[in-house]
């Protein structure tokens, strides 16, 4: 479909840049714990054209039945199975909180909220995993101060392979 000028499989996984909007990037966000922080991702996606409201119900949904806590500080909140009807189209949001979220217990400085039709969040969770598993990207993002360093992070994962 797309003309990416790379030889793997483009069809297969958008790169994460391409699902990321700059206004869905907030990178000095501030919760009062994690629903709150799910609620304000869930709030970047319907922001971004990308679900309908009801999606974030499905992200709380998802939450209360397996954390999205990924470890190195991160957490990947998504919907469940039954929320996938209100996905208009694949896309990713980055928050950013400076100072911290109590997440069952985790500290959480950065949620990435997800949306996507089809089983299109498999791909997108695997492709996260290669930057967020980086404990060097990891840190890398959880002190990113601009989209532009964000966008690099999440970049750098389509240059590895």
């Amino acid at each position: 479909m797309s003309e990416t000028g790379s030889s793997h499989q483009a069809e297969e996984a958008v790169p994460l840049t391409e699902l990321l909007t700059e206004s869905s990037i907030r990178l000095d966000a501030h919760a009062s714990g994690r629903d709150d922080a799910i609620l304000q991702a869930g709030a970047a996606l319907v922001e971004a054209g990308a679900v309908e409201p009801s999606y974030v119900d499905a992200m709380l949904a998802r939450e209360n039945t397996v954390s999205t806590y990924v470890g190195e500080g991160v957490a990947i909140p998504h919907g469940t199975l039954a929320g996938k009807g209100a996905v208009k189209h694949d896309a990713i949001v980055v928050l950013r909180f400076p100072d911290g979220v109590d997440w069952d217990g985790n500290d959480v400085r950065v949620a990435v909220g997800i949306a996507a039709k089809g089983n299109g969040h498999i791909a997108l969770l695997s492709q996260l995993a290669t930057v967020l598993l980086d404990a060097d990207k990891a840190e890398a993002l959880r002190n990113a101060t601009t989209s532009k360093q964000v966008y690099a992070l999440l970049a750098s994962d389509e240059d590895d392979e």
